[in-house]
């Protein structure tokens, strides 16, 4: 099955490797699917069914002016789910902007036939600076990401990539990931300018921390140290401490990037907690 229809007909595209439990993976933000290939063929190896898929909006997913909020994600999670005949026993595992749909899926579907999940650099719980989430990022920053965004998107990308995969950061080997970010750069200019714009407004406002107690099974969650596009005091730290059935895994030195500059110490963890 290449593609999925959700319930508003919008058309998913969904990529399936391997044979066994259910193992669904949601990409982060502005990518595709194939961010996940290199999991994807780990965990096909190691005995899963690898199910990742191109959020609206991105990839090779239909394009509609309407459903970036995050209850339309989570239903969009749901539906693939359903239509992939993967609600028994499931994984769900979502990488950046990604964790916000495995959250919002947890209390908006009561986590349906979920068995575990993990959360991987993600943007859980909250991100955006309030008056009760001081240390959160301003508003201003995000509005100026969607600024850099309209004026030469493809400019931004190139240097939005080079944090995301932390070239030239202290300790990194510069131009070690050069083709990672030319690479990221090329899905990104896949998704619509629209959606592009639309879920960094989803990603960057959604207060997930009411979602984090829905967290009912085992949950992996794991981030980078050098992570300079969600910090991990932020995120995955705070994650770890709302949801009682959590393991934190703190990748040394790893940026955001993490599922191609530390491709195999990632796949490694998620498989040895999903046979746990």
């Amino acid at each position: 099955m290449a593609y999925v229809e959700t319930r508003d007909g919008t058309e998913l595209y969904v990529k399936e490797w391997g044979e066994g439990r259910p193992v669904i993976l949601i990409h982060g933000w502005p990518l595709s699917a194939d961010s996940w290939d290199d999991q994807s063929l780990a965990l096909a190896e190691a005995g899963f069914r690898a199910i990742a898929y191109d959020r609206r909006g991105f990839g090779r997913s239909e394009q509609p002016a309407h459903g970036y909020d995050y209850d339309t994600l989570a239903d969009d999670l749901a539906d693939v789910m359903e239509a992939m005949d993967a609600e028994d026993g499931a994984a769900i595992v979502g990488f950046s902007m990604g964790g916000g749909e495995v959250a919002r899926y947890m209390t908006r579907h009561e986590g349906a036939g979920v068995e575990q999940a993990a959360l991987i650099a993600a943007v859980t719980p909250f991100l955006l600076q309030t008056g009760d989430n001081p240390d959160g990022a301003p508003a201003s920053v995000f509005e100026e990401i969607k600024a850099g965004i309209k004026a030469d998107r493809s400019g931004f990308f190139k240097g939005f990539m080079r944090d995301f995969y932390g070239v030239g950061a202290l300790g990194a080997a510069v131009g070690s990931h050069e083709g990672l970010v030319e690479w990221s750069v090329q899905l990104a200019m896949q998704g619509g300018l629209l959606p592009t714009l639309a879920c960094v407004d989803s990603w960057s406002s959604t207060d997930f921390r009411p979602d984090m107690g829905a967290f009912e099974v085992p949950t992996l969650v794991m981030h980078g140290t050098a992570d300079a596009t969600v910090p991990i005091a932020l995120a995955a730290r705070k994650a770890a401490a709302m949801i009682a059935s959590s393991e934190l895994i703190e990748i040394d030195g790893g940026p955001h990037g993490l599922l191609a500059t530390h491709k195999d110490e990632v796949s490694a963890a998620l498989i040895r907690f999903l046979r746990a």
